[in-house]
């Protein structure tokens, strides 16, 4: 995505802003993931946090995705509970601390994201009801 020669410097107000600024090979990716997240959360609020598409339920950024040179990914915190419940899903795919990288090459997992979206939508409402409850 990132052939723009100010794309450090450049800032998203939404994600429209975003996806326009994706070089044409990650773009359809990134529309894509938009879609099965759109589809996965549908009564999510779309936003921007830090600097990439971002979803939030709840009152809490439940993912967002991004795009890269090499890959696209999905991303959220905490991923603890997500990486250890889709464990063998995830061998196939390189994860860092907060991320799963989707190579170009490859199809997206359409159903591993929306699965991933929805698991995690329920921790931000089990989240967000602690936080009312005071637990």
């Amino acid at each position: 995505m990132t052939e723009h020669p100010d794309r450090q410097k450049q800032t998203y107000a939404t994600v429209e802003d975003y996806l326009a600024a994706a070089t044409y090979d990650v773009e359809p990716r990134l529309l894509e993931t938009r879609r099965i997240i759109r589809e996965a959360l549908p009564d999510a609020e779309e936003t921007i946090s830090y600097n990439i598409p971002a979803y939030k339920q709840d009152g809490v950024v439940v993912i967002q995705f991004a795009g890269y040179t090499e890959h696209t990914s999905i991303n959220f915190f905490p991923t603890a509970a997500t990486f250890a419940t889709f464990a063998g899903e995830l061998e196939a795919y390189r994860t860092s601390k907060s991320a799963i990288r989707f190579p170009l090459d490859e199809p997206l997992p359409v159903d591993l994201i929306g699965a991933i979206a929805r698991f995690r939508a329920a921790e931000a409402a089990e989240f967000a009801a602690r936080k009312q409850t005071g637990r």
